[in-house]
């Protein structure tokens, strides 16, 4: 089955870790771009090398042919309207368009998953979009109301309980049913999606030595804590509340199959650490597979010609294995 990948934002790096990890991973999967085949063609002239661009009007039109580059081709860019490395209204509109158009082909089982490249949220906002990133845009289109994010490497993987919020606003985010949501979420990301059969969960703390007994806040016994005991008693294999600096270094060396962080830098930090260029983020919960880099659209090297793709083809990596076990 093929994997879409839709070309985000074509006023970042977006096209060109496209077009380097296409190149690629051709042989390896089915791949089809889905996008502006124009806007691709100019801006990812450097990198063609010999490359021929098809465009097509559907996935079953793609060619799997040594040198050809299949495109789904949405002809909704205006060249004049946009500038490489800026904040472009027109980019966040079609770039909003390609999540819907490849969210619908994925949800019709036209192809086997998606993985997105960045787009920019003051570009979709000035768009007209309100949607603070794609994973909201996502459960919106699949009609989705449970999910999360989770992140993956080889050395960690990382579920958020809360994702782009303000920091004063978490601890009133946090409370056990979504905790305990979250745990099972990755529970059953974990069994179906990576085939760990009985996974081990651990779940950071919310304030410093997972509160101390109540020391430095009431959170993790109160709320945390309870959230971790319903998911040991529905039979999952979750522990903690555990101190946030340490519980990371023991997933790393193997304790752990996934920590549950409680926002968004305290999962973050650490997994950038170990896999800043490398590391993926997978939507767990949406009926379709979806995976991305982890990282923007870097706007300050758009069109230099430095953008590492490894995230990128990591992504479609993940995105390939996990449809085949579907």
């Amino acid at each position: 089955m093929i994997i879409g990948i839709t070309l985000g934002d074509v006023c970042g790096i977006g096209p060109e870790v496209v077009i380097k990890a296409v190149k690629l991973l051709q042989e390896e999967h089915p791949l089809l771009i889905i996008g502006d085949a124009r806007a691709f063609k100019h801006f990812c002239a450097p990198w063609l090398d010999g490359w021929n661009i098809l465009s097509v009007d559907s996935p079953s039109s793609a060619r799997r042919e040594p040198g050809v580059l299949n495109i789904l081709d949405l002809k909704n860019i205006n060249l004049d309207h946009i500038a490489q490395g800026k904040v472009c209204p027109e980019a966040g509109r079609a770039a909003v368009e390609y999540i819907k158009i490849a969210v619908g082909l994925a949800m019709d089982g036209k192809i086997a998953g998606i993985v997105t490249a960045p787009i920019n949220k003051e570009a979709i906002h000035k768009a007209g979009f309100d949607y603070p990133g794609h994973t909201q845009l996502l459960a919106e289109l699949t009609a989705t109301t449970e999910y999360a994010m989770m992140f993956y490497s080889c050395k960690l993987k990382v579920i958020l309980a809360t994702i782009h919020v303000a920091l004063r606003d978490v601890p009133e985010m946090i409370t056990a049913e979504r905790v305990l949501k979250i745990i099972q979420l990755a529970d059953k990301s974990l069994q179906q999606d990576f085939g760990i059969q009985s996974p081990v969960i651990a779940v950071a703390g919310l304030n410093p030595h997972a509160g101390e007994d109540g020391a430095f806040g009431k959170e993790d016994m109160e709320i945390i804590k309870p959230a971790i005991d319903m998911a040991v008693c529905k039979g999952i294999k979750a522990a903690g509340p555990y101190p946030p600096d340490t519980v990371f270094l023991q997933a790393v060396n193997g304790k752990y199959d996934l920590v549950v962080a409680m926002y968004h830098d305290q999962g973050l930090i650490p997994l950038k650490l170990l896999a800043f260029d490398s590391a993926v983020n997978i939507t767990v919960g949406l009926p379709i597979i979806r995976t991305s880099p982890d990282h923007g659209t870097a706007f300050d090297i758009a069109g230099k010609g430095v953008a590492n793709p490894q995230s990128m083809i990591e992504a479609i990596r993940l995105a390939a294995m996990v449809a085949k076990r579907k």
